[in-house]
């Protein structure tokens, strides 16, 4: 399955920066547009004016990667809007570049895609029902 991401930045060189990152260093798959589509399954790579033009409450805003300045304000209408990725224009492609990382991780699992799908999970209890936890005595 490719990963898809989204970029809607407005700030051609920045972008242009993202995309080559993303294209060199991951098998995604990257589409630059002018508006935005929540609909799709894909990480959303967004500056302040595309953030602006969402439509709130986010759905699975955990997906979202915002580009932005140090403000104050934005940075809180990001935290309400559930935003956990956030990255300034001011940082190296390789930063926004594990933000997305991180974002596609968040989407494949909320899909039930991970990388991890099909292994067995460790037990949490010992299969031998005669094993006693020991108290630790200290003196």
């Amino acid at each position: 399955m490719v990963q898809t991401v989204q970029l809607s930045i407005s700030n051609g060189q920045f972008q242009g920066s993202v995309r080559d990152a993303l294209v060199r260093n991951c098998a995604w798959r990257v589409e630059c547009v002018e508006l935005p589509d929540p609909s799709q399954p894909c990480v959303l790579v967004l500056d302040e004016a595309a953030f602006a033009r969402l439509p709130l409450p986010l759905c699975n805003p955990e997906r979202v990667v915002l580009v932005t300045r140090k403000d104050p304000q934005l940075l809180a209408e990001a935290w309400d809007a559930g935003i956990v990725s956030v990255v300034s224009v001011e940082d190296p492609p390789s930063t926004v570049l594990l933000a997305i990382m991180a974002a596609a991780l968040r989407v494949a699992k909320s899909s039930g895609i991970s990388p991890s799908a099909g292994a067995a999970s460790a037990q949490l209890a010992p299969e031998n029902p005669s094993f006693r936890l020991k108290r630790l005595k200290i003196q």
